[in-house]
Order: C-alpha cells, then sequence, then structure tokens
C-alpha cells in the first residue's frame, strides 16, 4: 500500500515538474519578448525625450502605484493558494477589485494637485488626472487571469501581456516622433492597460457578476493580509527611494534615477519574475511534500543564481558605454548609481526566491516581517544618504538594506526546507566564483585591447563575457558535481514531453 503511493507522489511530482517546466519557457519567453520591446521602447524614447520628461511620468506613476499598493487585497495571491476548487470565490473577488478601481480613480484624480505641490511640478498635475484612468481599467480586468497560475496556462498569458506591450509600445513611439513630450509615455501606458482589460475577457469564457459574499471576503483576507502588508512593505523600501529623490533632488534627477534602476535591475528582476510566477503555483501543490518542496527549491535558487550572477556582472563592467552608445551624454550622469544598483538587483533576484516558499506553505507573515525589518532600516538611512551623496546615496540605502535583511529570508528558508546552510550556499558560491573571473577578463580587455568601445566592440564583449563564464561553469560542472547541465538538460527535456 505504502509502495502505491509513493509511486502515486513520484508520477504526481513529476507531472507537477514538466508542468512547470513548459510554464516556466513560456514565462520566460514572455518576459524575454516584453523585456525587448521595454530595451527598443527606452533607447528610443531616451533619444526623444529629456530626463524631465521621464520624471514627470515617473512622478505619476509612483502616485499610482502608491495609492495602488496600499489598497491591495491580496485576493489573486489568495486564490492561488487555495488548495480546492476557487470558482466559487471569483464574482466576490472581481467586484472588490471593481470597487477598488473606482475608489482609487476618484482619490487619484482628485488629489493630483497635492502630489504635484509636493513634488513642486504643476505640471504633473494633469498628467495623474488622466494616468488615473489606469486604476480605473485595471479594477475592471477579468479576474479569471488568475487561472494563468493557477493552471500553469502561461501559454494564454504569454498572448495577453504581448498584445498589450506590443500596441503600447507602438503609441508611445508614434507619439514621441510627433509630440516629443512626457504624453507620449502616458497615452503608451494608458492603451497598454486597456488592451488588457479587453484581452482578459477574450481568453477566459467567464463573464463576472457583481456579488459580495462575507464569507469569502474572509476567508480570502485571512491569506490576502499578510501579502497585501507585504506588497505595502516592499513598495515603501523600492519605491521610497524614488519619493525622497523626486522630493529632495528634483524630477529631473528622479528621471536619471529611475532609469538607472530600470536599466541595472531589468535582466535579474525579469528572471526573479519569470520564476517566481511559475515557483509559487508549484511549491503550492508541493507544501505537504517536503523532500519534493526542497528539491524543487534548491534547482530553482541553483538556475536563478547561475543565470543573475553574469547579467548582473555584464551590466556593471559595460554600464558607462551601453548608456554613451545607446542612450546619449545626456545620461551619463546616472552611471555611477546604475552600477551601484546592480549589486541591489543581483541580491534581489537571489532573495526573491524565498517569498514563494513563504506563499506556498501558509506562511506569509513571515515575509512581511522581515519586509517590516527593512523598511525600518531603509527609514533611518534614507534621508541622510541622498542629503549627503545625492543618487548615489540613494543607490547605496538600497544595497546596504538588502544586505542586511536578505540573509535573514533565505535562512528561513533553509529552516521550513529543512537543508544546511552549505548545500544552499554552495548554488551562489560558483557563479560568484565565475562571474569574478568573467569581470577581470572584460575589464583587462576594456584596458588593454579596446580602449575605445563602439556598438560593434560592445556586443563582442558581451558575447566573450557569457563565453568565459559559461565555460567556466562548464568546467565547475565536470570537476566538482556542480549538476547544473543535467538538471537544464532534464527540465528541458520535461518542457517538450507530453503528460
Amino acid at each position: 500500500m505504502n509502495e502505491t503511493i509513493e509511486k502515486n507522489d513520484f508520477h504526481q511530482a513529476e507531472s507537477l515538474s514538466k508542468t512547470v517546466a513548459r510554464g516556466g519557457i513560456w514565462i520566460f519567453g514572455l518576459r524575454i519578448v516584453n523585456r525587448g520591446f521595454a530595451l527598443i521602447r527606452t533607447i528610443i524614447l531616451a533619444r526623444l525625450l529629456a530626463p524631465h520628461d521621464f520624471g514627470l511620468f515617473g512622478i505619476a506613476v509612483l502616485a499610482i502605484s502608491t495609492i495602488e499598493t496600499f489598497s491591495q487585497t491580496g485576493f489573486q495571491a489568495a486564490l492561488v493558494q487555495k488548495k480546492n476548487n476557487i470558482e466559487s470565490y471569483l464574482d466576490t473577488a472581481w467586484t472588490i477589485s471593481a470597487i477598488r478601481g473606482i475608489i482609487l480613480f476618484l482619490i487619484l484624480f482628485s488629489s493630483a494637485p497635492i502630489i504635484a505641490k509636493f513634488f513642486d511640478s504643476a505640471q504633473v498635475t494633469l498628467i495623474i488626472k488622466v494616468i488615473a484612468v489606469s486604476t480605473l481599467l485595471s479594477g475592471f480586468r477579468s479576474i479569471s487571469i488568475v487561472f494563468f497560475q493557477k493552471q500553469f496556462e502561461f501559454n494564454k498569458q504569454f498572448y495577453y501581456e504581448i498584445s498589450a506591450t506590443f500596441v503600447g509600445l507602438t503609441v508611445a513611439i508614434i507619439l514621441a516622433f510627433i509630440l516629443r513630450n512626457v504624453w507620449a509615455l502616458v497615452w503608451g501606458e494608458l492603451v497598454a492597460n486597456f488592451v488588457r482589460v479587453f484581452m482578459s475577457y477574450i481568453i477566459y469564457s467567464y463573464r463576472p457578476r457583481i456579488k459580495l459574499e462575507k464569507e469569502k471576503i474572509h476567508k480570502l483576507f485571512g491569506f490576502g493580509k499578510w501579502v497585501m502588508g507585504s506588497s505595502m512593505l516592499s513598495f515603501l523600501i523600492i519605491q521610497g527611494d524614488d519619493i525622497f529623490v523626486g522630493k529632495m533632488l528634483g524630477v529631473t534627477v528622479l528621471g536619471l534615477y529611475q532609469m538607472a534602476y530600470l536599466i541595472s535591475n531589468l535582466p535579474t528582476t525579469e528572471i526573479t519574475h519569470v520564476i517566481s510566477q511559475v515557483t509559487f503555483p508549484a511549491y503550492s501543490k508541493l507544501q505537504d511534500n517536503l523532500p519534493k518542496l526542497r528539491e524543487s527549491y534548491l534547482k530553482v535558487l541553483q538556475l536563478t543564481a547561475i543565470l543573475s550572477f553574469p547579467i548582473a556582472g555584464l551590466i556593471f563592467a559595460l554600464a558607462p558605454d551601453f548608456i554613451k552608445i545607446f542612450l546619449g551624454e545626456k545620461w551619463m550622469p546616472m552611471v555611477p548609481a546604475m552600477q551601484i544598483m546592480v549589486l541591489f538587483g543581483l541580491i534581489r533576484s537571489i532573495g526573491a526566491t524565498t517569498g514563494p516558499i513563504f506563499d506556498a506553505v501558509g506562511r506569509p507573515d513571515i515575509g512581511t516581517k522581515i519586509i517590516m525589518a527593512k523598511f525600518i532600516i531603509f527609514a533611518v538611512i534614507i534621508y541622510p544618504f541622498i542629503d549627503t551623496w545625492g543618487i548615489v546615496g540613494a543607490a547605496w540605502a538600497t544595497v546596504l538594506n538588502a544586505l542586511i535583511m536578505n540573509p535573514v529570508a533565505d535562512y528561513q528558508v533553509i529552516k521550513i526546507i529543512r537543508c544546511t546552510i552549505w548545500i544552499f550556499c554552495k548554488s551562489l558560491i560558483i557563479p560568484f566564483i565565475n562571474t569574478t573571473f568573467m569581470l577581470a577578463i572584460l575589464f583587462s580587455l576594456k584596458k588593454f585591447l579596446i580602449p575605445s568601445i563602439t556598438s560593434f566592440n560592445f556586443l563582442v564583449l558581451i558575447l566573450v563575457g557569457f563565453s568565459v563564464y559559461f565555460f567556466a561553469t562548464f568546467i565547475f560542472d565536470k570537476a566538482l558535481g556542480y549538476e547544473l547541465i543535467p538538471t537544464l538538460k532534464q527540465q528541458f527535456i520535461a518542457s517538450f514531453r507530453k503528460e
């Protein structure tokens, strides 16, 4: 009898592994295409628009993000985490979302002059009022998009996201050529949100009804309150530096700082986004099977590290060259902050593997408490750092905060999955060594062989960097039994195998 149960568990875990692998490929494809579009958008718009325009848009997005974050319900995460059928919860969850969207729109519209006064920029008033429509649209998106994660239907998410990104990108670039001001960014964002709402009803046949059930709200909020608290605190930490920079240093410097953050964190953040989207529902299904949960997490940590380290290293080494070649001299003041925040992006990508574990085992409170500690540290250091060192100080504040608290989150995961500290650290040490070797080669080439960087040389350095890194990884894999190549091969084959 026990042997039969073990076989069933094995086949269930193997089937889940294949499903996760397929979902991972779809999500990874989505992020690659999305970020490719984003890079094109960034390069073109940075050439056509000024840092001041990005600063104005950044303030508007910051205002919307603040209101949205502080009113999150956490219901979508709760629906993904629930083991049983969730269809009876959908109407209530959608109704709450719609009500929230209406309220947020009214708050943003009416508070636009106050926000503009806080940042000492009258121009941003109308921008906030117009872009506030995005919150209204988001509130009426079909709640059935939760099934992207719940049922691993990431192929549908691919079409859902790409359609919105492509239309928004096209509108923003066309208007940038015509208008040459911040409104190209505003209308591009607004159109993209409209497409998301439209596609959410096209992809799924579910049609919501207005319905409020107190019992359902109570059950969803029991889990969602921790997700909401975690999201609020994360926002204050991640976006709080933007608020201080915009207030203390002005709109133009804010534009520089936000662009530095975007580029430095883009690759590692996207890797994290891909992995967390796939792993949260997968971990939720494995929450009662500790050995498989541990095995799955360690593979995810290994894959995250092996991808994040070289990308962060390349950005650090080639940041000045990228800015000069692709964005122009007007963006060069952001280079020091950008290089510092590469470290933050790397730490963040590793730390982000912990959140899905906490949520999946029903302990989102752990993540919330850790983020609360991060917020306290951030609140203490952010003002003096910016006051003393400007945007470089803001960058160091984000890095220091992550360096202090992320190891705490790692230790909590080690306790939950019951593995040793050495096994955990082993996944990080080898990518770190390989990246250090790669950086030594790149800086030597830049100093002695390629003192003047052109577009062609820039691409050559990227290829050399990746080649050096993965060659070193291959050597370690053979010599020390890192087992990366067998793991990648196994997941790749599984992703194309039928159930």
